[in-house]
């Protein structure tokens, strides 16, 4: 490899602009990553204020309500709520019972279908959460491997340029380290808003539990049991 040197008093925009192949692909890749987690970031932000929004309202129409079909028929307003999917499951599984044995008969069935619904808007809540796992955890050894070739690249230069200087090697090492630079950039935010997002999570889905609890005891109060 044939290796330039550069003047040492070079500003980071500089040293990127002299940047070789491999560590301009590297960084392509980080910032291309380091983009889709902060969309990821943005739409999961918006999604999650929705969602707490929506389930609060609900929850107090929920509470207000004398019985499940005027829940049902209030329900409409709230669609962004998970509790209201929860609540779709269970009522369904009542109007099934109601509409084949004219009672409720079955509470273990009520019981698993509203499980089911709190499993599926877990799932939907966790959508794309892999994704900012993956550029938490990878975007550094990218960064990283960037970093070791560059290393590489320069003293490999050092030999060709014939110099064993500290300011001959210093632009080469300084090149490779901004590859890492950009790996952690990509990766901590990621990381930080994973956590933040497994938290928000966690506490919709103990809410989503909460509720299959207060829909239970309402539906005894309306069908008996």
């Amino acid at each position: 490899m044939s290796y330039v040197l550069v003047p040492a008093d070079l500003n980071l925009w500089d040293i990127v602009q002299n940047l070789r192949p491999v560590p301009l692909a590297v960084i392509a890749i980080l910032v291309v990553f380091s983009l889709f987690s902060w969309t990821i970031v943005f739409s999961k932000t918006s999604v999650f204020s929705r969602a707490t929004r929506a389930n609060r309202s609900f929850l107090r129409a929920f509470r207000k309500a004398n019985s499940l079909q005027a829940v049902a028929i209030a329900s409409e307003q709230f669609s962004a709520a998970p509790l209201v999917a929860v609540f779709d499951f269970g009522y369904g599984e009542i109007e099934r019972q109601i509409k084949q044995r004219g009672a409720l008969v079955n509470k273990e069935a009520v019981e698993r279908s509203l499980q089911l619904g709190i499993s599926e808007e877990v799932t939907k809540l966790e959508m794309n959460m892999n994704w900012l796992a993956t550029v938490a955890s990878v975007s550094p050894f990218i960064g990283l491997f960037g970093t070791v070739w560059g290393i590489i690249d320069a003293f490999e230069g050092l030999g060709t340029a014939g110099s064993a200087s500290l300011r001959a090697v210093a632009p080469g090492i300084s090149e490779a380290l901004v590859t890492t630079a950009i790996g952690l950039a990509a990766a901590i935010p990621a990381a930080i808003f994973y956590n933040i997002f497994g938290n928000r999570i966690r506490e919709i889905g103990t809410r989503m539990e909460d509720f299959a609890i207060e829909f239970q005891n309402l539906a005894e109060r309306d069908f008996g049991g």
